[in-house]
């Protein structure tokens, strides 16, 4: 037998950065390589994508952006009005809107349902034909809520007078915004806008946000990063099983609450909103994740990824080295559980800002800590953990704050690189709610996807054209 053939075979999946290193470790053994060309195949991008690994400035600013992130210290500090936490909303009829920028009929089913209902809670127009028109007749702004430092789950719908959480990362005194989470059943977000949807917003405008003002206001500042690691150790991932992260923020604002001078019925009304909705924390956790995210922006030549955000019809990204930027690409599908009576023909594409979770390491980065997401999402507790396994092979780093005891508390998978991403045909995964397509049906499943590769591919081929004249493909 040909000496060749009696000597170990390892298997390799490799990109171009990793092909080198890997001929490197062989130490004389055969490889069989799993290979794929990178970039897609596009020759263009894939010289761009040589041009990018391992350069100098890349990885200096890469470094920087990551410890940023790493350093930001997301705390919440108040409850205001959209209008009073961000100044554009008091001056125009703004709404903004989950995912990329996309027009009025370009819009999914969820997201157009879910600003008429803005609409009409604002008193902008009267019934669901005269808000519609307000928008035809380009009288009503659309944007992104990431265009304002704002995440918002699903529809990711905010308007004026909505509440926000306010999150300001004490490092370098930045904020970011959320809206409040409105429960499960017919809600805004999943493009619900009936009577009962736009009653319980009024409520929340009225009694529940004053009273969780009072409450900020009586328990001072809360750091959010060790609720959320505390919260990752009971089983929570903080994207789509809040529970653990949930309960223990109830145990600092129920408190907090009963010292207020709010009335008997009004703390009734506010704690069994707050205990009886799981997902509660949610919507903090998507803002302290913006933060977290916002303080690596800006950074030039970094290829780390500070957004990944979905509007039901396209999927974006941004990069630290390319600022506000965005690179779209259809947004995939999501594979997973339905609900008795739906399937994969009723569900609209993949759609929120919660994909911010993934972005800053938590969420579907950090499954291996929730193995009792799989009966919401699919999947076995060994694919939850594979999955956070396999994101370490597209991060720049990983971030000690956030731990996984199933991985003898391994850190989590932190710093998306673009690179990594384009180079090792590697996506990042997100587990998230599905959507029904038509307007106010709500959710009718949950499962994973990932982000779609040609954003990364784009992304890669725009920072490369950032580089000095000279070095780049």
């Amino acid at each position: 037998m040909n000496p060749l053939f009696q000597q170990p075979l390892k298997v390799v999946n490799a990109g171009l950065a990793g092909f080198a290193d890997n001929l490197k470790q062989a130490n004389g053994d055969v490889i069989a390589l799993n290979w794929q060309p990178p970039a897609m195949g596009n020759i263009q991008a894939g010289l761009d994508l040589a041009a990018l690994i391992r350069h100098p400035l890349v990885e200096q600013a890469n470094q920087i952006a990551l410890e940023r992130y790493l350093n930001a210290q997301p705390v919440l500090i108040d409850v205001l009005s959209a209008d009073e936490a961000i100044p554009a909303m008091a001056q125009r009829k703004l709404i903004l809107h989950s995912g990329p920028p996309i027009a009025w009929p370009d819009m999914c089913g969820p997201v157009k349902g879910a600003i008429i209902g803005a609409i009409l809670f604002e008193g902008w127009a009267c019934d669901h034909q005269s808000a519609e028109r307000l928008v035809d007749e380009g009288q009503i702004d659309l944007e992104p809520c990431h265009h304002y430092q704002a995440v918002g789950p699903m529809a990711g719908i905010i308007s004026p007078s909505m509440p926000l959480w306010v999150i300001e990362n004490k490092t370098n005194g930045q904020r970011a915004f959320s809206n409040f989470n409105e429960g499960l059943g017919k809600v805004l977000r999943f493009g619900a806008n009936n009577e009962e949807v736009l009653q319980r917003l009024q409520w929340m405008k009225q009694e529940l946000a004053p009273a969780l003002k009072a409450a900020v206001r009586q328990m001072g500042e809360l750091e959010l990063k060790p609720l959320m690691a505390q919260a990752l150790h009971m089983g929570d991932e903080v994207h789509n099983r809040n529970s653990a992260a949930t309960g223990l923020l109830i145990k600092r604002l129920v408190p907090a609450l009963l010292v207020s001078d709010l009335p008997l019925e009004t703390l009734q009304r506010v704690v069994a909103f707050i205990t009886g909705n799981d997902h509660f924390f949610l919507n903090l956790s998507m803002a302290a994740c913006k933060a977290m995210m916002d303080a690596a922006t800006g950074v030039p030549y970094s290829s780390m990824v500070t957004v990944m955000a979905r509007n039901g019809v396209n999927f974006g990204i941004r990069l630290s080295g390319t600022g506000e930027r965005w690179f779209q690409a259809p947004a995939n599908a999501v594979e997973g559980l339905f609900f008795p009576g739906f399937g994969v023909d009723d569900a609209a594409a993949d759609l929120g800002d919660s994909a911010i979770t993934e972005t800053a390491g938590v969420g579907g980065f950090a499954m291996a800590s929730s193995p009792a997401i799989v009966k919401f999402v699919g999947g076995t507790p060994a694919d939850a953990t594979n999955n956070s396994r396999r994101m370490q092979a597209i991060t720049i780093g990983a971030n000690p704050a956030f731990t996984l005891p199933a991985l003898n508390f391994a850190p989590t998978a932190a710093g998306i690189d673009a690179r990594k991403v384009a180079d090792r045909q590697i996506l990042p995964v997100i587990n998230t709610g599905i959507a029904h397509k038509q307007a106010g049906v709500g959710q009718i499943g949950a499962g994973i996807t990932t982000a779609p590769m040609p954003c990364f591919v784009e992304a890669v081929q725009a920072l490369a054209q950032s580089l000095p004249a000279g070095e780049s493909a």
